[in-house]
């Protein structure tokens, strides 16, 4: 039986590979660059170092997916009126309106892909997803996993 973590990586594998041929290239469109525009569309106003965080991708990731986003006109960056030192993030006008295309398509491809689940399992992988995502945070912060936690599982 496959490690845990080796199920986790091919199913996020699997699930982006399509998102390249199908929508990545008509849009001119990384999935890093998607994920960096997703998180903007529900959360404008955020700095890249929370882009970085929110989406688990490291900070130079996050670095060439806005240049990608600014280059084709899908984000700009807006001066933090309390802050000089740092700047905010938010999509342009095109931005939000590729958000919403991809959208859309990501929403159909969620459901193509579940259809054979039901609901009762999906929202108890939701959870567990929740659960790992807080405790692989906690690791990622330095703090050491709870006993019994998805973090004490070898893998």
């Amino acid at each position: 039986m496959d490690p845990l973590f080796f199920k986790l990586v091919r199913v996020v594998n699997l699930t982006a590979r399509p998102f390249h041929e199908r929508v990545g290239r008509e849009h001119q469109l990384t999935l890093n660059e998607w994920r960096t525009l997703a998180v903007l569309a529900t959360q404008p106003g955020l700095t890249g170092t929370q882009v970085a965080d929110l989406t688990g991708l490291d900070k130079m990731a996050v670095s060439r997916a806005l240049a990608g986003l600014k280059r084709h006109k899908r984000v700009q960056r807006r001066g933090d009126p309390t802050d000089q030192r740092c700047s905010r993030l938010y999509l342009t006008a095109a931005g939000k309106a590729l958000h919403a295309t991809v959208d859309v398509l990501g929403r159909a491809r969620e459901a193509e892909l579940f259809a054979g689940v039901d609901a009762e399992e999906l929202a108890r992988m939701s959870a567990t997803l929740d659960t790992l995502i807080r405790a692989v945070e906690r690791v990622s912060d330095g703090a050491a996993p709870e006993s019994g936690q998805a973090g004490d599982q070898t893998v």
